[in-house]
């Protein structure tokens, strides 16, 4: 890959990550490759704002932080056909990223210029927070794009109310689940939120959305894996006291009033990836992640 520019975002709360991105902006200003820094404060836009006024595009971005920063960076630039390189700094191992070795003994550098790496096509999840107009005309208020998942829980806090939702699957009814809430996943979303509810892991390579309740009050509302191809509708049951809202890889949306329906599908552009060949694979990270220990009977 010919570098050119390269966007450098950084996890805004962490001293670790700044250090991090000094360094990375080094290294690049040390083979002439042009770099732009900015910290991962997305309440300001600063990513949108300098992309939107630069005339020329960065060949990738670098992300540095964990999982929760880049998940963040890649609904910032779900507009912009950028590969995201993200390197894991300051947590612990991630799904989403690379070991910080290739960025400390700059390795990465030699591995994108001889394309040693493989992208990955994410896909993402849209969703169209609609109500129907005076001509039962959808209107949509607001529309968000997700690579992890939304999910819909009660506004109170203070309290834990159930709510109650309905869900249709393809234009037909398939069931109110009441409980805590309901998550809407993808295949890459099915080890964050969607698994510590007791959700399948489902490789990011399969094309498929999750459905799951999260601790529902009937024991026959199960998870649900359906073809990514769906359209999912997701409405707050008019009886039910109480509003629901939307949130989006663990973002706050919005509120969703009893008037409101949101419509979920498959979103129109995948994130890309960047996975470099020699990293850690997605088998031995679930083994590492979720400390799978083989058959214990077998040790001593």
């Amino acid at each position: 890959m010919k570098l050119s520019l390269v966007l450098i975002v950084y996890r805004s709360d962490s001293s670790i990550a700044k250090e991090a991105s000094k360094f990375c902006e080094e290294v690049l200003k040390a083979k002439n490759i042009k770099s732009k820094r900015i910290e991962s404060d997305f309440q300001k836009d600063e990513i949108e704002k300098h992309l939107c006024n630069s005339k020329v595009q960065p060949n990738i971005g670098v992300v540095l932080g964990g999982d929760g920063t880049f998940l963040k960076c890649a609904n910032a630039l779900a507009d912009y056909d950028i590969p995201l390189l993200s390197i894991n700094i300051g947590g612990n191992l991630g799904f989403l990223t690379q070991e910080k070795d290739f960025l400390f003994d700059k390795s990465f550098i030699e591995i994108l210029e001889n394309e040693e790496y493989t992208i990955d096509f994410r896909n993402r999840l849209n969703c169209n927070v609609c109500i129907n107009g005076p001509s039962s005309e959808k209107k949509i208020i607001k529309s968000y794009e997700a690579l992890n998942d939304f999910y819909f829980k009660s506004v109170e806090q203070d309290i834990s109310p159930t709510n109650q939702i309905q869900i249709e699957i393809d234009n037909e009814k398939v069931n109110e689940y009441k409980g805590d809430g309901l998550i809407i996943s993808t295949s890459t979303g099915s080890t964050a939120y969607s698994m510590a509810a007791g959700g399948p892991i489902v490789h990011p390579n399969i094309d498929a959305m999750i459905i799951n309740p999260i601790c529902p009050m009937s024991l026959a509302s199960r998870p649900i894996v359906i073809p990514n191809t769906s359209k999912v509708i997701i409405k707050p049951v008019k009886r039910s006291t109480g509003e629901i809202k939307l949130w989006r890889d663990g973002s706050k949306c919005m509120t969703i009033k009893e008037s409101y329906y949101c419509e979920i599908k498959k979103g129109e552009s995948p994130c890309k990836i960047i996975k470099f060949k020699k990293s850690t694979n997605y088998y031995n990270t679930l083994i590492k992640k979720l400390d799978w220990k083989g058959d214990l009977s077998q040790k001593n």
